[in-house]
């Protein structure tokens, strides 16, 4: 995982938050009352709409910018849960880009298929998105898992009919909110936390940056010990040269005062001497 490819990726969720932009203005541009509760994000890309072609740009650019980034931080994703959660985001993009080209006023039941698949593959997609992430950062790891059970509730609730506390918009953009907001979080952590969240695939039989630390610290050790031991061969060779040049005192057959060592009980020079 190259640190360029990171930042692109992240780069592509972070943009994601440009929905909120465009539909704000696309909201403000909308002739006569607009209410986030009752009315649902769809309706600022029907006819009706002034800021309708801005509005269905920002809908496939959305889906450009989740599928792009979901492929280009893949290899940044661990375990099982990585592969799970690039399908579904692929499919969650692929949804809100066919909200874009198909309005709700124009082929219904496509528009109506693409939003399913936004929220649902959204929603499901950032619970696996959690587990993807939760071996790097465990506040993210729980952070998307919250935001995706969320998402999929609120998808039931609005799919089912359930409006009632939320309204109708209220629902549809709990479901659809929580996917920018957990897609442009986990790619400013992706980008903060650097390349090394996960190798590139055939990397895994590579040893790790511990284990070529563990192999050089042992390579180390082993150097050591050669060195100890050639300074102690070293040392004995040189002791044992010197004893052989010693002169050898009990070969002469006298010590250092001069006396026989041969006959202990011949009598001294000093006796000698003594005697009259």
């Amino acid at each position: 995982m190259t640190a360029n490819r990171l930042r692109l990726g992240a780069l592509l969720w972070l943009l994601t938050l440009q929905f909120f932009v465009v539909e704000t203005v696309a909201q403000l541009r909308w002739q006569g009352p607009y209410s986030r509760v009752d009315d649902v994000i769809s309706d600022l890309g029907t006819a009706i709409s002034p800021a309708r072609t801005l509005m269905n740009l920002s809908f496939v650019v959305q889906g450009a910018l989740i599928i792009g980034g979901a492929l280009l931080l893949g290899p940044a994703l661990r375990g099982r849960a990585a592969r799970v959660a690039q399908v579904l985001l692929t499919i969650a993009g692929l949804g809100v880009l066919m909200v874009g080209v198909f309005p709700s006023d124009g082929v219904g039941t496509l528009h109506a298929i693409g939003a399913v698949a936004h929220f649902v593959g959204g929603g499901v997609g950032l619970i696996a998105l959690a587990y993807a992430v939760r071996p790097r950062s465990e506040a993210l790891g729980t952070t998307l898992a919250l935001l995706g059970l969320i998402g999929t509730a609120l998808t039931i609730f609005f799919i089912t009919g359930v409006v009632e506390w939320l309204g109708e918009g209220g629902t549809e953009r709990g479901a659809a909110y929580v996917i920018p907001i957990g897609l442009a979080i986990t790619g400013a952590a992706l980008w903060r936390l650097g390349p090394d969240v996960a190798p590139e695939p055939g990397e895994a039989e590579r040893p790790g940056r511990r284990a070529l630390r563990e192999q050089e610290r042992a390579q180390e050790r082993m150097q050591r010990a050669e060195q100890a031991r050639l300074r102690d061969e070293a040392l004995e060779a040189a002791a044992a040269r010197e004893e052989s040049t010693r002169p050898d005192h009990r070969a002469t057959g006298t010590d250092e005062d001069g006396e026989d060592d041969e006959d202990p009980w011949a009598p001294s020079v000093r006796e000698e001497k003594r005697r009259p």
